[in-house]
């Protein structure tokens, strides 16, 4: 009889072996075969961090859903109680009185076509867009610049709205867009690892309560499959969903 090659593990270590040492250094103090809880798993991410500088802590949730079918397509956007760390630059598409508070809310850019004509000319010194109803005709010539980017607004992020007051203060004080890839996998920055533990643990709970209250009706069996926390450049952390509420 042959003896089966298992070839995952001859994958993995091989990709390992790729990676730095550092990487590696830091990949060891996570035991890979556990799942921790939330509040144990936000330490090891911030811990085994081999970025030189103050890194995004990042979650992946794995959803049981089938993207394919327009009722389990999952998108939308929270505001973190404790923010994200990350300042965000804000481009403001309005006109008139809405331009005038799109600014005194806070907004880095404000105007109509002249900036539609930097964007086409390669200008994309901004973060996240929103627009009033009445500028999206303008707006959507930009879809195939924006839309591959993930800046294209939209109704359901809350950043096509006539409430640009709402929006743009909601953005800086650190609202974050999900949305499910074809693979189910949402993925979000929940804070930098100067962050307190407890502010980490509170950002990862109001997504995954925002993730519950999304569960699409049709999705049948395990919704959470499977969710781990890391950061930039650094190893993932398992997070045990046992405990999870649906």
């Amino acid at each position: 009889m042959w003896e089966e090659i298992p070839l995952k593990p001859l994958k993995e270590e091989h990709e390992m072996a790729k990676k730095s040492k550092r990487y590696q250094e830091a990949a060891s103090k996570i035991d890979r075969l556990k799942h921790y809880a939330v509040e144990a798993a936000v330490d090891p991410a911030k811990e085994t961090y081999i970025a030189s500088f103050d890194a995004s802590v990042e979650v992946a949730f794995r959803l049981g859903i089938d993207t394919r079918k327009n009722d389990q397509q999952i998108r939308g956007a929270v505001v973190l109680p404790n923010g994200t760390g990350k300042s965000q630059r804000v481009l403001v598409f309005a006109k008139g009185d809405k331009a005038a508070e799109a600014e005194a809310a806070g907004a880095d850019f404000v105007g109509e076509g002249e900036y539609v004509e930097k964007i086409q000319q390669g200008w994309f010194d901004f973060d996240v867009v929103v627009a009033t109803p009445d500028m999206m005709g303008e707006v959507g010539k930009l879809g195939r610049v924006l839309g591959p980017k993930g800046l294209m607004p939209n109704p359901k992020t809350g950043t096509v709205t006539m409430d640009v007051k709402k929006a743009v203060e909601e953005i800086k004080a650190g609202k974050v867009e999900y949305r499910a890839e074809k693979s189910g996998i949402v993925h979000a920055s929940i804070g930098k690892t100067s962050f307190d533990t407890d502010k980490l643990v509170e950002n990862f709970k109001t997504l995954q309560d925002v993730l519950t209250k999304a569960k699409p009706a049709s999705a049948k069996g395990t919704y959470f499959k499977s969710v781990a926390v890391t950061t930039t450049m650094g190893p993932g952390v398992k997070v045990d969903t046992s405990s999870f509420k649906l």
